[in-house]
């Protein structure tokens, strides 16, 4: 066998590793999404993360808390909240929200201050199947997970996740632990401003504390109880 033969072979025999790989992966990624369209996930990347990570002053971690609820048992104004506060084109957009992706586009591109324009649909691919970081081989994976989960599980199942698995306090993930841990009761009973509240720390849960707010905190959740009224309050869910 020559050389260039040679080379033929290698092509060909690494082509058939490459789509031999590609449909595994899609076949497993199918079976385990059409999987969590009735269950809950085992874990997440980031709870596992969490779990492992060491403290730059060594304290101990806190054990992670992860309560699973149903879509029915958690509170409306919880569900409000979130979307108001994340997305509030949710009902309508098929998982990419391309007005605001233009619109962080433009501010990015004369601004230090790095704005996204992530879903709720994006955030929950990314926290059920990815890692963080910001490369673009891990963007491509989010597209395709997103696009995924917005035609196998449909609006519904996306929020629930979200509201089960979003970290919302340090070693706190979904909105059930939440509830117990900042207002010692059942996400079935959040109030209004308790909804908003939450929603409020989200940008960084384990520094904002929804159950010791500063005053910029109380400011920001004033600012989510008016967009939760803007957008229709509990009505809104309706067109999920």
């Amino acid at each position: 066998m020559n050389i260039k033969d040679g080379l033929k072979k290698t092509l060909r025999i690494g082509l058939r590793i490459m789509l031999y790989a590609g449909a595994l992966f899609f076949i497993s990624s199918l079976f385990y999404t059409l999987y969590l369209k009735w269950f809950p996930p085992f874990t997440t990347p980031l709870m596992v993360i969490r779990a492992l990570e060491t403290r730059s002053d060594n304290s101990e971690r806190p054990p992670i808390r992860c309560v699973w609820a149903r879509f029915d048992d958690i509170s409306d104004n919880a569900k409000v909240a979130i979307i108001a506060e994340e997305d509030q084109n949710f009902a309508n957009h098929d998982g990419f929200d391309y007005e605001a992706i233009q619109k962080a586009m433009k501010h990015n591109s004369h601004s230090k201050k790095v704005r996204g324009a992530s879903t709720i649909s994006q955030q929950v691919a990314k926290n059920i199947f990815l890692w963080n970081g910001r490369s673009w081989l891990r963007k491509g994976f989010e597209v395709y997970f997103t696009f995924l989960i917005e035609h196998v599980w449909g609006k519904e199942r996306i929020l629930q996740m979200y509201l089960n698995v979003a970290e919302m306090g340090d070693g706190i993930f979904g909105v059930e632990a939440a509830s117990q841990k900042y207002f010692h009761k059942s996400a079935a009973n959040i109030s209004f401003a308790e909804g908003a509240m939450i929603a409020t720390v989200l940008p960084n849960p384990r520094l904002y504390k929804a159950d010791k707010p500063s005053p910029y905190i109380l400011r920001r959740q004033e600012r989510v109880e008016k967009a939760m009224r803007k957008i229709g309050g509990a009505d809104y869910l309706d067109n999920l």
